[in-house]
């Protein structure tokens, strides 16, 4: 689990400059989070996570040169542990579909309120994963990944309530807390889970959660 004593290092990926120094602006007041870099397209973005060992990545979808997708693909080969926060322009599901699934873990727009940006970081940061209504909406009527009929009933009931609150965006200590398990116990029945439904993380879980009616 993140350590709350130590400020929340954030790395800003966005090829416009202006939108960096806006975000900078915007964090640099928050106690809790400290801006340790900066990159203007993606390469330089992946670049810079293997130096700087950000905890939140706030990656831009469109740049030129390596988009935020494919970063996000070259991030997540590469094992890093960032929790990659979309920040950008476009609002079309079928943008933001390919992010989750590349690894985002939560999606904001740019003209986010600056305190609801710094909570996006606080609750990424601690392993919420974080999705708009209208993607949710978006996922269950378009091409989001579907698990194979009856793929779901290799769940225990106990790995589908530990399911349904990882699709409520909570993370393994608060599960663990609510069902009165101990955490190592929860990030067991996470792994069986995403074993059992082939997924890769705990995005893609809340996602087939939405999906298939178990949120």
């Amino acid at each position: 689990m993140p350590d709350t004593a130590s400020p929340i290092r954030v790395l800003l990926v966005d090829d416009h400059q202006v939108v960096r120094r806006g975000l900078r602006t915007f964090l640099e007041v928050q106690d809790d989070i400290e801006v340790v870099g900066e990159a203007a397209d993606g390469a330089e973005g992946v670049a810079k996570a293997q130096e700087l060992l950000p905890d939140v990545v706030l990656m831009d979808l469109k740049m030129p040169g390596m988009d935020g997708i494919e970063a996000l693909k070259h991030l997540k080969e590469q094992g890093s542990r960032a929790r990659i926060l979309i920040v950008t322009s476009f609002t079309e599901h079928r943008t933001m579909v390919p992010a989750l699934r590349a690894g985002a873990a939560g999606y904001v727009y740019k003209d986010v309120d600056p305190e609801a940006l710094a909570g996006a970081i606080r609750s990424v940061h601690a392993g919420h994963v974080l999705l708009q209504p209208e993607l949710a909406e978006a996922l269950l009527a378009d091409d989001a990944p579907r698990a194979p009929q009856g793929r779901g009933g290799t769940l225990t009931e106990r790995e589908r309530e530990v399911l349904g609150h990882i699709a409520d965006g909570r993370s393994n200590r608060e599960i663990a807390r609510s069902l009165h398990l101990s955490e190592k116990t929860v990030k067991t029945h996470v792994s069986n889970i995403l074993m059992k439904l082939d997924l890769s993380d705990r995005t893609q879980a809340a996602l087939w959660a939405v999906r298939n009616g178990e949120a």
